[in-house]
């Protein structure tokens, strides 16, 4: 393509470099290939036009920043006034490819499993869909594991790309705060959003909760184009922020949970209550009331759910059909999953690694417990540490017995973070190896109790000083298993 097609404008008005040749695009000059346009984006941990040199050293056709690269170059510069946006668009008209119905979902808490939920009831329809997060692209076609909720746009395109081709025609995707404010997700043709909750996570990110809220508000406030379904939580103190929002956009607003408009648009939880490992709801939608059995635990996996529902209908889907979709849901991998049991106890795996998160997961399990409640947690290290002693707390208030081990301890001294969450946590124990405290926990169950290993989920390595290491809660519990079986 031609660098004026990628940049428009930008691209100046000399047309030897608008009509400059690029056959492909980079954001790391590592990744820099002969013909590539390199971006030089500044961040928080470097800047981009430390790399220009060594990206033309490389192979780079042309060089795109926010500032002048304050020397000369042997390939073309263009400077622009968003760098980031400019890429993202870049990379949406590099890779133009996409589903006819794209769903986006943001908030705090349940991203994964509503864009799981959206992708199941679509394929439970008969479409061809997918879904893009924190676990990766999960399609009817392939599945590629990730370690990002939003890729950066020219990973994210590619792939988006990628499955149109495959015929994917529905797409479900997560729209992390991270990636709206840094214009990740721009470009992409988004058909309906939706809005889970918000509670503390990213302060190390984002200065304050406002500023969070209205990293999330993008969705609503740029990408869902007029006349866009938004599919809102109703049941939370902010959820009239992400209404008016959405509102002042002129989107179609849904609103679902006890405070749905159930005789509008929305989905109304009318009631529901706990039947084995799974919850009977009543709900009503344009003034019709539905019975469904939801085969998950939780209130939360409830509001995930509806939002999923939400999606699906806000994109044309019959209510009928989306709502005995919701009978055969799956949970996602490591989202308050059934994994096991010892002693007739339940053991649960779940991704929380944030307070609200947390106080949830060991909320919705305490039916589950008519004797002890049991959790092995941690906290990551180079994140927030004002979240440290707030999950201790809620874990001692929660739980009934509580072990401290470690999560992702990163460049931190592991043993300092467990100490800011026992601080919080009288009573705890502390087993700083992650394999010997689950070990620990499932030997010492007995009947009536129910154990939720929390923090790590669907993850597979431990970040430990600069190394990953390979682990695997699944793979932990199987193995504690096994041991006491044998």
């Amino acid at each position: 393509m031609k660098l004026h097609d990628l940049l428009g404008d930008a691209a100046g008005r000399d047309p030897e470099i608008a009509a400059v040749d690029v056959s492909g695009l980079a954001v790391d000059s590592r990744a820099v290939r002969p013909g590539d346009l390199f971006f030089a984006l500044s961040g928080a941990k470097t800047d981009g036009a430390r790399f220009i040199a060594a990206a033309i050293a490389a192979g780079a056709i042309a060089v795109a920043g926010g500032s002048p690269p304050g020397t000369a170059l042997s390939v073309p510069y263009v400077e622009l006034p968003n760098p980031r946006l400019a890429l993202a668009m870049a990379a949406a008209r590099f890779y133009p490819r996409q589903p006819a119905t794209i769903a986006a979902v943001t908030g705090t808490s349940g991203k994964t499993s509503v864009a799981a939920f959206t992708r199941q009831i679509w394929q439970k329809l008969g479409h061809s869909s997918a879904s893009i997060g924190t676990v990766g692209l999960v399609s009817d076609k392939r599945t590629v594991y990730g370690s990002l909720t939003t890729p950066d746009p020219i990973a994210l395109h590619r792939q988006i790309d990628e499955i149109t081709q495959d015929g994917v025609t529905h797409l479900a995707f997560e729209a992390s705060s991270h990636g709206l404010d840094q214009y990740r997700l721009d470009g992409v043709r988004v058909s309906a959003g939706g809005f889970t909750n918000l509670s503390r996570d990213h302060m190390d990110y984002h200065p304050d909760l406002a500023h969070y809220l209205n990293a999330k508000l993008r969705l609503f406030r740029d990408l869902v184009p007029p006349g866009g379904a938004a599919v809102i939580s109703a049941d939370h103190e902010c959820s009239a922020d992400v209404m008016a929002a959405a509102q002042a956009r002129d989107l179609r607003l849904m609103t679902v949970g006890t405070h749905g408009d159930g005789a509008g648009a929305g989905i109304r939880l009318v009631a529901a209550a706990i039947d084995g490992f799974a919850q009977q709801l009543q709900l009503q939608h344009c003034g019709r009331m539905y019975t469904i059995r939801l085969p998950l635990v939780g209130a939360f996996q409830v509001e995930n759910a509806l939002v999923a529902a939400g999606l699906a209908i806000g994109t044309g889907s019959d209510p009928q059909a989306v709502f005995e979709a919701l009978e055969t849901l799956e949970g996602a991998k490591g989202r308050l999953e059934l994994v096991g049991e010892h002693n007739g106890a339940p053991i649960f795996i779940d991704y929380a690694h944030k307070p609200d998160a947390l106080a949830k997961a060991l909320q919705a399990l305490r039916p589950y417990a008519a004797r002890k409640l049991v959790v092995v947690f941690g906290a990551g290290g180079d994140r927030d540490t004002g979240k440290r002693p707030l999950m201790g707390a809620i874990a001692a208030a929660e739980a009934d017995r509580v072990i401290v081990t470690d999560d992702n301890p990163r460049s931190e001294d592991p043993a300092a973070i467990r100490a800011a969450i026992l601080a919080a946590a009288p009573g705890a124990r502390e087993i700083g190896d992650r394999a010997e405290a689950i070990k620990v926990a499932i030997g010492e169950l007995q009947p009536g109790d129910a154990l939720v290993i929390a923090g790590k989920g669907h993850e597979v390595g431990q970040i430990i000083g600069g190394t990953t290491l390979h682990f695997s809660d699944h793979e932990a519990v199987a193995d504690a298993l096994a041991a006491r079986a044998s």
